[in-house]
């Protein structure tokens, strides 16, 4: 039996391309080139029926190695907290004053892309800091 290596992460979504171009910004991901055929992307969403248009939205990894990433309309909003969210590893192998700082500095970022910082968790005697924070439609997810 072979396994699973490559997985797409799906987002459900009101605005597909604003949420996906946010994700972009946040992990360095790429919009990948239009269909064959179409200069942009535009180009393709206009010669799609109108009830299909902005449908969907895709960003990935530039280099191939992180997961693709897929978002979708769909009619209803958010009304829970999300069962999975991602944690954006900003602070890997910091602590203390240096973690915390590198994670206010991409806090401040991703805040000026439309983000939306819900709390700080500062370190105790068993985790490091860490931020919860919220995208531009309010999926969580965590800078650690």
């Amino acid at each position: 039996m072979s396994m699973i290596k490559k997985f797409q992460v799906t987002f459900d979504c009101a605005e597909p391309e604003r949420v996906a171009r946010f994700w972009c910004e946040v992990l360095g991901y790429v919009v990948p080139p239009p269909p064959e055929g179409f200069a942009t992307w535009d180009d393709y969403n206009g010669s799609l029926p109108p009830e299909r248009r902005d449908a969907w939205f895709v960003c990935m990894d530039p280099e191939g190695e992180g997961p693709r990433m897929y978002f979708q309309r769909v009619p209803e909003g958010k009304v829970a907290k999300n069962r999975m969210h991602l944690d954006v590893r900003a602070g890997t192998g910091l602590v203390g004053e240096e973690r915390l700082a590198t994670l206010d500095a991409e806090r401040a970022r991703l805040v000026a892309l439309g983000a939306v910082h819900v709390r700080t968790l500062l370190a105790d005697e068993e985790n490091e800091s860490c931020i919860l924070m919220q995208d531009v439609e309010g999926n969580e997810f965590c800078l650690d």
